[in-house]
């Protein structure tokens, strides 16, 4: 890691606020470990959670809350987990990447990288994504609570404050 990089991640904001989206049809609170995965990794590591929602994999509920979500001041960074795969019910990849102002394409192949480590070739079914959403970090993730730990333990906590601090500049 260079100087200017460990600078950079010294000035990201020591806390990071976030919206936790889950992506599935039959979770609720109670049963969605992927999405409290994320919940304890977050608050785990200083972050706060503002807001938490289950919604299903459809273009015309994920749309407006992300629009919403967008807007809002006292969040920077949205996390979603669910809905990154390739079957005809997965829309997630299609919808955010359509609404991201500056896709982030190291952050999926970042994660495909570590997966293939874990689940061999399987891992080119992801298609985890991420970028930017206005000034907020956005990032998906698959919905498996392995999955999730991948990505919080080795991209997202580490990397969040950083990312948020080249999101508001």
């Amino acid at each position: 890691m260079t100087a200017t990089h460990v600078e950079h991640k010294a000035q990201g904001p020591a806390a990071v606020r976030c919206a936790v989206i889950t992506v599935s049809d039959s979770r609720t609170l109670e049963t969605d470990m992927g999405g409290q995965t994320v919940i304890v990794h977050l608050t785990g590591a200083g972050h706060t959670v503002g807001h938490r929602e289950i919604i299903p994999d459809d273009p015309e509920r994920m749309r407006p809350l992300l629009e919403s979500l967008r807007e809002r001041d006292d969040l920077d960074a949205i996390l979603m987990t669910g809905g990154t795969g390739v079957t005809s019910r997965d829309q997630t990849f299609e919808t955010v990447t359509a609404l991201l102002d500056k896709p982030l394409p190291g952050y999926g192949e970042v994660f495909r990288m570590l997966s293939y480590q874990d689940i061999g070739p399987a891992a080119i079914l992801s298609r985890a994504t991420g970028g930017l959403l206005g000034r907020k970090v956005l990032l998906t993730m698959p919905g498996s609570p392995a999955a999730v730990r991948l990505a919080m333990e080795k991209i997202i906590v580490p990397e969040l404050p950083h990312l948020v601090r080249e999101a508001r500049r």
